[in-house]
C-alpha cells in the first residue's frame, strides 16, 4: 500500500494512495502524528482506562463506559463486520495499522507530563471510539430528569422544562437548490454544534484515490468521513435529528448462590450476566466495579442492594437501571455506510449509504451536481411504547419490549430550501423532545431574504446573533410599573447611589432600573460580543434564573438524586431553569410563582451593580482539554448565545462562559468544489506549539473560512508511506 501525504498552506492534510485500503492505512498515520494524544485519550475513554493517566476526575465517566459495556458492545459489532462485510472490515483494519505505525514515531509533551505511553490500537478500538463519543448524543439522562421532576413537581412540569437539554449536542444545516443560488447548482452550509475541545472533534481532511476524491470533516479516530463530506459530484452534512432511541428500565435484582437474577415480563427470575472489573486511578487505590448486564441491557444504575447513596422509598425495591441501546441488541454500529459514502457520486449513492446508518440518529441533507437533492433522517430507532420514551419503564412488566424498527421518515425542499436546527421537522415521530424553533425560523428567514445566493453568502447565515428567545423576559420586563420621576440620560450606566434600588419600595421601579429596563427595550436583542446592551440582558437573565430556580415551588427538585456523577448535568436545576426560561415565563402559570416579583427583583440587582463590560468580556471560549496547558491560553469573547444560529453555549444563571457552539463551519459548493469553504474552532493540529494549533481561531472568531485546496500542485508534499 502506498501513500502520500501533502498539506496546504493551513497544515490540512491531502492523502493520496493507490486504493480505498492504502488511503485508509495513510489516514490513520497521519492522524496518529497529528492527534497523537487526542487519539489516545479516545482510546482510554473508550475503553474506560481514562482515570489510570487523568486521575480521579475521570473515574466516574470510566465507571459508566465499563457498566455500559462500551468495549465489548464495540467488540461485537467488529465481529458482526467481519462477518458481514469483509471489505470495510479490512479497511478499517488498514486505518488501525496506520495509527499504530504513527503512534511509534508520534511525539506530544501531554506524554510526558502523564508518564503515558501509547498504546495498541485494536481492530475495534475505532468502532469504540465512536460509539463512546456518542452514547449520550440521545440523552437518555433526560428520561432520569423527567422521572425527577415528576416526582417531585407532578407530570405537568415536565412539558414546562421541554428545551434542548445541557448535555446534548446540536448543529445548524441548510440547503439551498440550484434554482435559489447564483450558479444554478446546490450550496449547502451550517455548522455541528457540539463542546468545543481541544483538540477539535473535527479533522479537516482530503482522500483522494483512484476510486474517489472526497474532502470533509473526519472524526479522529474513525476511518472515512462520515458526516460531512464532498465528493465533487454529491455533498452531503447532516444534523442531529433528536431521535429517541435509548430505553432505560426499571430492574427487579437478587442475588443468588449464584450470581444475580433480574424479574422478567413474563414473571420469571434469569440469571444476569456477572463480573467484577478493576479500574486503575493515578494517585488513588484502584476501584472495584460490578458490571451487570440483563435481557434488556446493562446496568448502569444501582444494583441488587440499589443506588451507593440512596434508600429505596418506603415499599419500592431497590433501585437499578439498565440501559438498552441499538448497537448492544443488534451487533451493528453502522460502519457500513462509511465506504459507501466515500463512494458516492449521486443523491441516490448517498440515500443507498446512510440507509445503513445506526446510531447516532441524524438528519441528512444532500445535493448533487445533476440537481437532485435529499432531505431524510438516517439511523435505528426502535419501535416500543410511548412511555419507554418519556420514563424508566419496569422491565417486570409487559408492554415495554422493542418490536421492530420505524422506517426512517422523508422530507422534501421549500422553496428550494431545507433547514434543519434539531427543531420539530423529519424527526418528529421518532422524538420526545427537540430544540427551540427560533435557530431553524431565524435561518429560514434570512434565507428568504434574497431569491439568488452564493457559496459566499453563507457565513453571514453562520454568524447571526439575533436572540428570539430573549422575548418573554423583555415582554415581562414591559409590565414591571415605571417610577414617578424620570429616568436618567440615554447614556445611562448604572446606579450611582444605594437609595435607587431603596426607592422602589412601593413605588415600583428605582429610577436605575427604569432606566436600565427603557435600555434593553431598545436594545436589537443581537448577542455581539462587543455588545453592553447584550451583557446587561444576560445578566438580567442570569439573575432571573437563579432566583426562579431558590423558589420554594421548586425546592423539591433542587437536589438531584443520587444516581451516578456522570449524570449530574442533566438533573441540575440551575442549568434546566436556565435552557427552559423562555417556557418557564410564557406558561400561564408556575406553581404560584410571583414571575413579575422575581423579573422586577432581578432588574433592581443587576440595575445596583451592572456589568462593567460587553457579552464578550465574560461570554468567552472554555474549552475541554484532558489536561489543563502548562501555559493558560486567553481564550477570546465571542458572540452569540445558545438560541442564536451563532449558537456559542453558556449556562445561564451558572456561567456566561461557552463550552460547546460551532466545532467546524463548512459551506460545500456543487457547482466548483474549490469555492467551498471550511473552518474549525483552533486549527488542523493536535500539537501545542506547532503552527497549526490555533492558527484558524481568528477566522472562526471573525466568521471567516478557509478555501477548500483542491489542485495538488498548490499543495506542498511532505512524505510517503
Amino acid at each position: 500500500m502506498v501513500g502520500e501525504i501533502f498539506r496546504d498552506p493551513w497544515g490540512i492534510p491531502h492523502l493520496r494512495a493507490d486504493d480505498a485500503n492504502g488511503l485508509a492505512h495513510v489516514q490513520g498515520r497521519v492522524t496518529a502524528l497529528d492527534r497523537a494524544w487526542q487519539l489516545e485519550v479516545e482510546r482510554h475513554r473508550a475503553q474506560g482506562t481514562s482515570a489510570s493517566f487523568l486521575g480521579p476526575e475521570a473515574l466516574p465517566w470510566d465507571r459508566f463506559v465499563r457498566r455500559a459495556r462500551l468495549s465489548d458492545t464495540a467488540r461485537r459489532c467488529w465481529e458482526e463486520l467481519e462477518r458481514t462485510d469483509p471489505g470495510t472490515a479490512e479497511w478499517v483494519r488498514a486505518y488501525v495499522t496506520g495509527v499504530n505505525e504513527g503512534l511509534r514515531s508520534a511525539a506530544a509533551p501531554e506524554f510526558t507530563r502523564t508518564g503515558l505511553v501509547p498504546g495498541r490500537w485494536e481492530p475495534w478500538t475505532p468502532l469504540a471510539v465512536w460509539l463512546s463519543t456518542h452514547i449520550l448524543f440521545a440523552g437518555f439522562p433526560a428520561k432520569l430528569w423527567r422521572e425527577h421532576i415528576t416526582s417531585r413537581l407532578g407530570a405537568d412540569a415536565v412539558g414546562l422544562f421541554a428545551a434542548d437539554g445541557p448535555g446534548t449536542a446540536g448543529s445548524n444545516g441548510w440547503l439551498v437548490a440550484g434554482d435559489r443560488t447564483v450558479t444554478g447548482h446546490a450550496v449547502i452550509a451550517g455548522d455541528p454544534h457540539r463542546f468545543i475541545e481541544d483538540p477539535g472533534v473535527y479533522q479537516q481532511i482530503r482522500l483522494s484515490c483512484p476510486e474517489f476524491d472526497v474532502v470533509g470533516l473526519a472524526v479522529p479516530g474513525v476511518p472515512g468521513i462520515a458526516h460531512f463530506g464532498h465528493t465533487g459530484s454529491v455533498a452531503w452534512a447532516i444534523t442531529n435529528a433528536m431521535a429517541d432511541y435509548q430505553d432505560l428500565y426499571r430492574e427487579r435484582l437478587r442475588r443468588t448462590g449464584a450470581g444475580v437474577e433480574a424479574l422478567g415480563p413474563d414473571g420469571t427470575w434469569r440469571r444476569a450476566a456477572r463480573h467484577t472489573e478493576t479500574v486503575e486511578v493515578a494517585g488513588e487505590e484502584p476501584v472495584e466495579v460490578e458490571v451487570v448486564e440483563t435481557d434488556r441491557g446493562p446496568v448502569v444504575i444501582g444494583g441488587p442492594e440499589g443506588l451507593d447513596d440512596g434508600v429505596p422509598e418506603p415499599g419500592e425495591p431497590p433501585l437499578a437501571v439498565a440501559l438498552r441501546y441499538p448497537p448492544r441488541v443488534t451487533g451493528d454500529l453502522g460502519f457500513g455506510a462509511l465506504l459507501p459514502l466515500l463512494r458516492a457520486r449521486r443523491v441516490a449513492d448517498v440515500d443507498r449509504a446512510v440507509d445503513r446508518w445506526v446510531e447516532p440518529v441524524n438528519v441528512i441533507m444532500a445535493a448533487d451536481a445533476e440537481g437532485g437533492t435529499l432531505h431524510r433522517v438516517a439511523g435505528r430507532v426502535p419501535v416500543r411504547s410511548a412511555a419507554n420514551g418519556t420514563r424508566l419503564v419496569p422491565a417486570w412488566e409487559p408492554g415495554y419490549e422493542w418490536r421492530g424498527w420505524h422506517e426512517p421518515p422523508r422530507a422534501g425542499l421549500a422553496d428550494g430550501v431545507a433547514v434543519m436546527a434539531n427543531q420539530r421537522g423529519p424527526a418528529t415521530p421518532l422524538g420526545v423532545e427537540f430544540a427551540p424553533p427560533h435557530r431553524a425560523d431565524r435561518i429560514t428567514e434570512l434565507l428568504s431574504r434574497r431569491h439568488r445566493w452564493s457559496a459566499a453568502d453563507m457565513p453571514a447565515v453562520h454568524m447571526d446573533t439575533h436572540l428570539a428567545s430573549a422575548t418573554p423576559l423583555l415582554t415581562h420586563l414591559t409590565t414591571l410599573p415605571t417610577p414617578p420621576t424620570t429616568p436618567g440620560a440615554p447614556g445611562w450606566a448604572g446606579s450611582s447611589a444605594e437609595g435607587d434600588v431603596a426607592a422602589a419600595s412601593g413605588s415600583g421601579l428605582s429610577e436605575a432600573a427604569a432606566a436600565l429596563r427603557e435600555r434593553l427595550a431598545a436594545w436589537d436583542r443581537r448577542m455581539d460580543a462587543g455588545s453592553a446592551d447584550a451583557a446587561l440582558f444576560a445578566a438580567v437573565r442570569g439573575a432571573v434564573v437563579r432566583r426562579l430556580a431558590a423558589q420554594p415551588a421548586f425546592a423539591g427538585a433542587a437536589a438531584p438524586p443520587p444516581y451516578p456523577e456522570i449524570f449530574r448535568p442533566w438533573l441540575a436545576l440551575v442549568p434546566r431553569v436556565g435552557h427552559a426560561l423562555e417556557h418557564l415565563l410564557s406558561a400561564e402559570e408556575l406553581f404560584g410563582i410571583d414571575r413579575r416579583e422575581v423579573v422586577r427583583e432581578a432588574l433592581e440587582e443587576v440595575a445596583a451593580r451592572p456589568p462593567a463590560g460587553t457579552w464578550g468580556d465574560t461570554h468567552r471560549l472554555a474549552p475541554w482539554r484532558a489536561l489543563p496547558p502548562t501555559t493558560p491560553y486567553d481564550e477570546p469573547g465571542l458572540s452569540g448565545d445558545h438560541d442564536c444560529v451563532l449558537c456559542t453555549s453558556p449556562v445561564p444563571g451558572l456561567t456566561d462562559l461557552a463550552a460547546r457552539g460551532p466545532a467546524a463551519r463548512y459551506v460545500w459548493d456543487l457547482a466548483r468544489r474549490e469555492d467551498s469553504r471550511w473552518v474549525v474552532p483552533l486549527g488542523a493540529s493536535g500539537v501545542p506549539g506547532s503552527p497549526h494549533h490555533r492558527d484558524q481561531q481568528p477566522l472562526w472568531l471573525a466568521g471567516d473560512l478557509v478555501p477548500v485546496v483542491t489542485d495538488w500542485a498548490q499543495l506542498t508534499k511532505e512524505t510517503d508511506v
